[in-house]
């Protein structure tokens, strides 16, 4: 079962404006068909919770510098 959201309700969710959600995030990071959907070929859309919270940190984990490591002498040295 999907949980589906307007994009109010979405934004709620996230904490984001819902403008910035229509403008920014929907066709370049939220996709047509995986994160959001258009009921019967129609205007509105609603969003699919659990694919979103799924893929909602994987572009800042790309982004993300390699862990560190610790060392026996304190200090850290990068993964």
């Amino acid at each position: 079962m999907q949980t589906y959201l307007t994009t109010d309700e979405l934004a709620t969710r996230i904490h984001y404006d819902a403008r910035t959600i229509r403008t920014r995030l929907k066709d370049a990071v939220l996709l047509e068909g995986v994160h959001y959907i258009r009921p019967f070929g129609g205007r509105k859309l609603l969003f699919i919770w659990e694919t979103i919270q799924r893929d909602i940190g994987v572009a800042s984990s790309r982004r993300a510098p390699a862990p560190l490591i610790p060392m026996a002498n304190g200090g850290m040295a990068h993964g």
